[in-house]
């Protein structure tokens, strides 16, 4: 489906120059372009089972070496928007169910919503603005040179990316909370005298975290994927920019082997929050 881009990329592998049909036919035969579709698939998937992704054309290297170089940048991106809205959005989540229909529980109620509502790239563009006017000196765009400017290049598209992460994550935890909270054993356990700071982190939250994980894992992966739109807002050179770019230039194998890291990661993620179930709940691991 990718070949349905309208931009040749013997263009792009020419450079925009001018040549004879005799080179570019040459070119066509070098890269299988000029075999059919399901040629050229078959071609690329017999390659990824040796380990081959190809070659870019644009940038003239290999598609895995491509995507090393730029993978940390993302990495670094998801894992700190991740930490943000794990150590915000959980916590929140519980206060907001044990301080259900409070001033509180309304206020975060209607923050939530706006941050869920709001597109990553508006964020995005919000975010700069307010910088750039009320810190104009603070940097962050562009490349670096060191782990200290990494995390300030990091910090403000990583809080850009968990915002909306941060509110999705924060109405499930207070959704299961409070179903937790008012079953039966919880009534119970408070009957007793069983005090209630007990009840809802030692009780409650460890039966109220399933769905959690579920939504968190499922973030994870729109994470990686709202990245390439974080990344390309702040210019941060990252596996995001480079699929813009690739796109954009009809940059064929980089494509393909960008698509087949993400979903990739999707399934890794899935194998292992279905292992991490069986680790917190006893009945799913006897099963």
């Amino acid at each position: 489906m990718i070949r349905i881009s309208p931009v040749d990329p013997v263009a792009v592998i020419l450079g925009g120059k001018q040549t004879t049909p005799e080179v570019i036919a040459n070119i066509r035969a070098l890269y299988h372009l000029d075999q059919p579709i399901p040629n050229q698939y078959v071609l690329w998937v017999t390659g990824v089972l040796r380990g081959d992704f190809g070659q870019g054309y644009q940038y003239k290297q290999s598609v895995t070496s491509l995507i090393r170089s730029r993978l940390p940048v993302t990495l670094g991106l998801v894992a700190i928007a991740f930490c943000i809205m794990l150590v915000v959005s959980v916590p929140l989540g519980v206060l907001s169910a044990i301080r259900r229909n409070t001033w509180l529980d309304r206020i975060l109620s209607v923050l939530s919503l706006i941050l869920v509502s709001a597109p990553v790239y508006l964020i995005c563009i919000l975010m700069i603005m307010l910088i750039a006017r009320i810190a104009p000196a603070v940097a962050f765009t562009g490349s670096f040179s060191n782990f200290s400017e990494f995390l300030q290049r990091m910090l403000l598209p990583s809080l850009a990316l968990s915002f909306s992460m941060i509110a999705l994550t924060m109405r499930v935890t207070r959704s299961s909370m409070i179903t937790q909270l008012q079953s039966h054993y919880a009534l119970t356990a408070v009957s007793k005298g069983l005090p209630y700071r007990m009840v809802v982190f030692k009780h409650a939250f460890k039966n109220a975290i399933i769905p959690v994980i579920t939504i968190i894992s499922i973030q994870v992966g729109t994470m990686i994927v709202g990245a390439v739109l974080v990344e390309n807002v702040f210019s941060l050179p990252g596996v995001g920019s480079l699929l813009i770019d690739s796109i954009k230039a009809s940059d064929y194998p980089i494509v393909q082997g960008i698509i087949l890291l993400l979903v990739s990661v999707f399934l890794i993620i899935s194998m292992l929050v279905d292992i991490v179930y069986a680790l917190i709940d006893p009945k799913i691991r006897l099963n």
